[in-house]
């Protein structure tokens, strides 16, 4: 099932042939989704993606090679030149933890991850004569592998995943103390899960989300004010959003939204 979820790709309209696959619901616990693109520019022609990921680690496996891409602390930038693709796992704690890898060691970076059988069968797939299928079967490919390597995780693994999932769908959680307490743990406990399963402090994974949906809204609801999406979003004001929002992508929100008009 394909995720309609637009969070994260700052510039959509500057994206080349772009999908996201859903997790089975058994394995969710794993990864959000799949993600694959593919392009094919005309000679001389270059395309700057700018992504805010998510606060998260990413599977990645390309012609040239499989990685692991760790969380980031800011805007994510990449030059697409001629053609290529990548299928992508946007990893939960939970699936991170079962392949040996601190979050915190990658974070803002990344590091190769080996796996024959797993680049073989991605780039078979991708080779398919019918591009929908060969990204149906890189997906399930992905998806399998992921399953049978990541094996059952602990439960301070599944805490994180909590932490992420309360995150994500309360806008009204935006300090550590109010995570901590609809979590049942104390701050330094929220603080200890967050850096060992995700590679992030709490507040950057809270401020992430919300700037994620800060840049959604501004590009997609022009009939909100500023200010409204800023209330919305927890903040205090205007101010403390614009000061967030500049900070990470480096302009204010009314010139990221003045792009999109």
């Amino acid at each position: 099932m394909s995720v309609s979820d637009r969070r994260g790709v700052l510039y959509p309209s500057r994206l080349p042939s772009f999908h996201r696959q859903a997790a089975p619901e058994d394995l969710a616990h794993l990864l959000r989704w799949v993600w694959l693109p593919r392009w094919d520019l005309p000679a001389g022609e270059r395309l700057v993606q700018e992504v805010l990921p998510f606060p998260a680690s990413n599977l990645v496996v390309e012609p040239a090679g499989t990685s692991l891409r760790g969380p980031t602390t800011g805007v994510s930038t990449r030059v697409l030149e001629g053609s290529g693709w990548a299928v992508g796992a946007l990893l939960r704690p939970a699936g991170l933890s079962g392949l040996g890898i601190e979050p915190a060691s990658i974070r803002d970076s990344g590091c190769p991850f080996p796996d024959a059988a797993l680049h073989g069968g991605v780039v078979e797939a991708m080779g398919c004569a019918n591009p929908e299928e060969g990204r149906q079967q890189a997906a399930a490919l992905m998806i399998a592998w992921l399953a049978e390597r990541a094996g059952d995780p602990d439960a301070a693994a599944l805490s994180a995943n909590d932490v992420e999932d309360l995150v994500a769908g309360e806008r009204s959680i935006v300090r550590v103390e109010q995570l901590a307490q609809r979590l049942g743990m104390s701050v330094r406990g929220v603080q200890r899960l967050t850096q060992r399963y995700i590679g992030l402090a709490p507040l950057a994974v809270i401020r992430r989300y919300r700037l994620q949906e800060a840049a959604l809204r501004l590009r997609e609801e022009s009939g909100y004010s500023i200010a409204e999406v800023a209330a919305d979003l927890g903040y205090a004001d205007q101010a403390h959003l614009s000061s967030d929002f500049r900070k990470v992508l480096g302009l204010s929100p009314g010139a990221y939204r003045d792009r999109h008009d």
